[in-house]
């Protein structure tokens, strides 16, 4: 495959690797049933994997975890500093912890086999697996790669008390998102004179993992939200998968509402209705930021806290995964300023620092 673009009429070649050779040949069989999709080799541990990568250079590789002499998540480490190449992870591996841990490693995606390590009834998931292998061609990996942290400069002073409404942080992301986020919760103060609200498209079964992993890293407290929840400044809150998030008031404090209603942008949790949701509540002590993903969610919330007299950024391109999300907000005209995300935690603090927040 030449381009990286979603070009009906190029080849997608793809290694799939699983140390089951029933499963070998049902992910095969699977996705070349799509005409766009060849299957040019595959491979039955990480280390095979590892080799296979850098001598066939496939576009794409479907990557199993539990494997013998090397896992998926050491392949999938080793792959992406000696040959980065996209990978979207298919495991029937249970824990959430692990599945968190390969996105964190830079897996475009990950998607569980329906029954377990041997699955015959993969064909369940066969328009999903076969819709993120196509979507990981659009993955910029220099631009991925670019996000690994190094050492932590601290990031400014103390801030201190600060007078008036406290901040509501409303953040959005997508594919690429795990990676940014740990970079800018990483790197925001305990200080922070801000709640973080969080939608991170995720399935339901992944996101407490998730926030705990976020929580061992990040200076302020995150947690997986639940319905009835106090909204409390230095905490980070992740919307649980497949349910809405927003906030309300009540009895005179801000509290998580949980929604089991319709998909919104054909998502759920969906940043828009979190963000919608902080726009009314905390109006110009708003502020929403939309990051890395594929779509369109997140720019009718940054609208609305714009319109709330608040302020919106969006990750630029350079350092985005894919830049589906912050180019549908940026090309709507809602968005404040554009940066990469390494300038994104100071300006984050700064605007808190100097803009005026009123009741």
């Amino acid at each position: 495959m030449t381009s990286k673009g979603l070009d009906m009429s190029v080849t997608i070649d793809v290694l799939v690797v699983d140390d089951s050779p029933l499963m070998r040949r049902i992910i095969t069989s699977l996705l070349e049933s799509d005409p766009c999709i060849r299957v040019i080799s595959t491979a039955s541990d990480g280390q095979e994997a590892v080799e296979k990568v850098r001598t066939i250079r496939p576009d794409v590789v479907t990557l199993d975890i539990e494997m013998p002499r090397m896992d998926g998540l050491e392949a999938l480490r080793q792959i992406m500093q000696r040959t980065p190449t996209p990978v979207v992870m298919l495991s029937g591996v249970k824990e959430a912890a692990a599945a968190v841990r390969a996105l964190e490693l830079g897996a475009v995606e990950f998607v569980p086999k329906p029954s377990g390590n041997i699955s015959v009834d993969l064909y369940k998931t066969g328009d999903e697996l076969i819709s993120k292998v196509k979507l990981a061609t659009l993955v910029k990996l220099d631009r991925a790669l670019e996000s690994k942290t190094g050492p932590l400069a601290p990031l400014s002073p103390p801030l201190g008390r600060m007078r008036g409404r406290p901040w509501m942080l409303a953040v959005g992301a997508s594919t690429g998102g795990p990676r940014a986020l740990g970079y800018l919760l990483r790197r925001l103060p305990a200080d922070l004179p801000a709640a973080v609200l969080i939608v991170q498209h995720m399935p339901a079964n992944f996101t407490n993992s998730f926030a705990q992993r976020l929580n061992q890293r990040s200076p302020l407290h995150v947690a997986e939200a639940q319905d009835g929840q106090e909204v409390r400044v230095g905490s980070a809150y992740v919307a649980p998968g497949g349910i809405h998030m927003a906030v309300e008031k009540e009895r005179g404090r801000p509290i998580i509402r949980l929604q089991d209603t319709k998909p919104v942008n054909s998502v759920r949790p969906s940043a828009d209705v979190m963000m919608i949701s902080v726009a009314s509540l905390n109006g110009p002590c708003s502020m929403g930021v939309v990051l890395t993903g594929m779509g369109s969610d997140g720019a009718e919330g940054l609208a609305q806290i714009k319109a709330a007299g608040g302020l919106t950024l969006a990750q630029d391109k350079e350092s985005s995964t894919i830049f589906g999300m912050p180019k549908a907000a940026i090309e709507r005209g809602v968005v404040d300023g554009v940066l990469a995300l390494s300038k994104m935690p100071r300006a984050i603090v700064t605007a808190m620092q100097e803009a005026k927040c009123h009741e």
